[in-house]
């Protein structure tokens, strides 16, 4: 790459007349033509698609009209994920007969956009003819004979106005937040054929746009919408090599299983199974194993009139508040959850709490309410003497040899499938986002970090409700036993 100022191109157009229609069968023969394995494994010999890579890029490039506009492939990394985004780069910039192709490439960084720029600058610079009929600067390639366009951006909502792409690749979706990620696509279909495709591994969260893809993916059968996921199966061992086959597509190709015995004897488990197997295994420190919550989902509503005991967990203005109900037979619903906007300024309404409270000891017969009275001593001795000494107690969460046992309880009987929840989103949410730190006295449940905007407060209080429903039917249980 020479800096500064270019000289003028003066070789021929390259011509498609003895290469496939358009599609996958020509991508296929650019490939072995014109492009080589940039670095790693097999460096400097002709880029060859793999069977499983031809079977993924026909789809997003199929023979036959219409193209899909959107496309995700969740795979492990060491897959060749690099190359292949620098191959479909190329592509969309020389062969695909599109006039003035923009390709952009998006990631979380623009540092991070750069592995496929300097993956694809690199194929240009090992064949003559593509360097012949391309002007390669730091952070774009031009191709002035079909005015084409490549650009290596940070995934900020600034960076991505103003574009007119043919094909958006998005690096690393799983680091892409919701504002990100719609002005991506809604800088795409501008054109008549245009493709938005995210490559990633899992997240570590289900507060991802990633995660809300791979579930339209899992479930739609939409042929705008083009989804391929690499993954072990759930429940695996995560030193299962059979496994290990399964998600890892390379794996005795270019990928050694070498590396991945390696990798798994020093890497922690849920890093090792999101990174390496694809699954969707959640943060190492989280509170419950991915997806467990959402098995506990029951179509059923509290009733008029129902037993049941409240926790509640209060803030004024830092984080979320949340009122949460759970039955006596273990059914958890919120009442509930004033969350925490992003706009500066604000506090929780605590008049509209108090009449939660209020309607709630109207509606059901409410055995208890159990609350965390950090912030709120004033409004618990006003609903003491409203609604009664005996049913309305302080729970201190932030005393740890009550909250690890009560924490471990409600664990125990989510895995057990002793309880349930009503589904509720927010309450997923929140429960999603914790994190909790194995104690001797129990598991002591947490933010992922100090001052997250991650929120935990409707867990805390399902937790605390929990705990005292249980509570309040052991007792039951041994007055019966005294008779």
């Amino acid at each position: 790459m020479r800096p500064g100022a270019k000289s003028a191109i003066t070789a021929d157009p390259l011509t498609w007349d003895a290469f496939p229609a358009r599609g996958v069968d020509r991508i296929d023969a650019f490939a072995k033509a014109f492009l080589k394995v940039p670095k790693g494994e097999g460096s400097g010999t002709p880029f060859v698609l793999r069977p499983w890579q031809l079977e993924t890029v026909a789809a997003l490039y199929p023979m036959e009209e219409p193209r899909p506009r959107q496309a995700l492939l969740s795979l492990p990394r060491g897959n060749g994920k690099t190359g292949l985004a620098a191959l479909l780069a190329l592509y969309g910039l020389f062969a695909d007969e599109i006039d003035a192709p923009q390709v952009l490439v998006v990631a979380s960084s623009e540092q991070t956009a750069q592995h496929v720029y300097k993956a694809a600058r690199r194929m240009i610079e090992l064949n003559p003819e593509l360097q012949d009929r391309a002007h390669v600067y730091k952070d774009r390639i031009v191709t002035p004979l079909n005015g084409g366009e490549f650009y290596a951006l940070p995934a900020t909502v600034a960076a991505l106005q103003g574009w007119d792409p043919t094909l958006m690749i998005v690096d690393e979706l799983h680091v892409v937040d919701r504002d990100v990620w719609e002005a991506v696509t809604s800088a795409s279909g501008k054109r008549a054929e245009s493709l938005t495709l995210a490559i990633s591994t899992p997240s570590d969260s289900q507060e991802s746009v990633m995660w809300d893809l791979v579930k339209y993916g899992r479930k739609q059968a939409d042929p705008a919408f083009v989804f391929r996921e690499w993954a072990a199966p759930e429940g695996c061992a995560v030193d299962d090599e059979a496994a290990w086959q399964i998600a890892n597509p390379a794996l005795g190709d270019f990928l050694s299983i070498d590396a991945l015995r390696a990798t798994q004897a020093t890497t922690r488990e849920a890093a090792f199974r999101r990174y390496r197997l694809g699954q969707w295994a959640g943060s190492q420190d989280s509170w419950l194993p991915f997806g467990m919550w959402d098995t506990r989902k029951d179509d059923r509503t509290l009733q008029p009139g129902e037993r049941i005991v409240l926790g509640f967990d209060g803030s004024a203005s830092g984080d979320s508040t949340a009122l949460i109900a759970c039955t006596m037979d273990g059914f958890i619903s919120p009442i509930n959850v004033w969350n925490k906007p992003e706009s500066l300024g604000w506090r929780v309404p605590r008049a509209e709490v108090t009449q939660a409270v209020t309607d709630a000891f109207n509606t059901f017969d409410v055995v208890e309410l159990a609350c965390d009275p950090w912030g709120w001593r004033s409004e618990i001795e006003a609903w003491s003497k409203t609604h009664g000494e005996r049913r309305v107690v302080e729970y201190n969460t932030g005393f740890r040899n009550r909250m690890g046992p009560a924490t471990d309880r409600l664990y125990a009987a989510v895995m057990d499938h002793t309880m349930t929840h009503d589904g509720n989103k927010t309450l997923s949410l929140h429960v999603s986002q914790t994190v909790a730190v194995q104690t001797a006295i129990g598991a002591i449940v947490s933010k992922d970090k100090r001052n997250s905007p991650r929120k935990i407060d409707a867990a805390v209080a399902a937790i605390v409700a929990w705990d005292r429903a249980a509570w309040h039917n052991n007792t039951k249980k041994r007055r019966v036993v005294s008779f």
